[in-house]
């Protein structure tokens, strides 16, 4: 099979699961490993380890449909990163967490032989997950305008707020006077989203959830609509541009710019043991159930 493998710098300390992750890797003769080629200098460069593969590659252009796996090695972030690679290719994405805190890197350094030898042998289950995707009359984004955890809308150069009216299916639903608002899909929902108050929300809920930064009116909460809305947002404030991201992307744009947010045409698939589910990975995250009066 092929698999595509890409990864960030991590610490020298961890380069043991490295050579571990590749000779499992590698001990089936019919797996054809590529490497992203960022990740290849770093392995060769500072820790000088040159891995088993096949070939390199750079961007999305270089993938296609018939690779049966992305391995991610890093932390969320970097995760988010290979999600660009991948787009709409349907090839699923497993993340090694190298990191410290990871929802979507979710496997442990420890259990990365485990973890490979079980999706060599098919053990395992695949989870899709909702995309975000965001248009605007400029095409903001280019050919990506998709998000897997959120878009974001943010004032720039200005400590004033900005306000950003949100219209829902076309229906007015309110004008936010803040620092920003995130809307963000259920996988989103353990991200920026959480950490302004929002909900945690179960992945295939199909929901997106309205969070605003540090809104003016206390009485304006994050709010869970479902994902087969549109979100309509047009902002206005005392500087004349904002800022929007789409997970770890961001451009500026003018407040002539209408934003129109929705569910997009794809989704991103995920690998999940069985061991491993969505409550027993907030328990653990999040450190639930650690007070001794539970």
């Amino acid at each position: 099979m092929k698999i595509a493998i890409y990864g960030r710098a991590f610490s020298k300390q961890s380069i043991d699961f490295i050579y571990k992750f590749f000779k499992t890797l590698s001990s089936d003769k019919k797996n054809e490993l590529y490497i992203h080629s960022d990740f290849a200098k770093f392995l060769q460069n500072e820790l000088n380890f040159y891995p088993p593969v096949k070939s390199e590659f750079k961007q999305y252009e270089e993938l296609d449909s018939d690779f049966s796996f992305m391995f991610s090695i890093g932390g969320d972030g970097t995760f988010l990163e290979s999600v660009d690679l991948v787009r709409n290719l349907n090839i699923p994405i497993i993340g090694i967490n190298s990191g410290r805190l990871g929802f979507l890197a979710n496997i442990a350094k420890e259990n990365t032989v485990t973890a490979v030898n079980k999706i060599l042998s098919g053990e395992f289950e695949i989870e899709e997950r909702t995309l975000l995707s965001l248009e605007t009359d400029n095409n903001l984004f280019g050919d990506n305008n998709n998000a897997l955890n959120e878009v974001t809308i943010t004032k720039k150069d200005t400590s004033s707020m900005i306000t950003i009216k949100a219209y829902v299916n076309g229906e007015y639903l309110n004008s936010y006077w803040t620092d920003g608002l995130i809307i963000s899909t259920p996988t989103g929902s353990t991200g920026y989203s959480l950490s302004v108050g929002g909900p945690i929300v179960m992945p295939g809920t199909q929901n997106f959830v309205i969070s605003p930064i540090a809104p003016h009116n206390l009485t304006v909460r994050p709010m869970v609509i479902p994902d087969d809305k549109e979100i309509t947002l047009k902002v206005e404030g005392r500087e004349d541009s904002f800022l929007a991201t789409l997970d770890f992307r961001s451009k500026v744009f003018d407040k002539s710019i209408e934003l129109r947010i929705k569910k997009a045409k794809y989704t991103i698939k995920t690998v999940k043991f069985s061991d491993a589910t969505f409550f027993g990975t907030i328990r653990n995250k999040l450190m639930w159930g650690l007070d001794r009066r539970n």
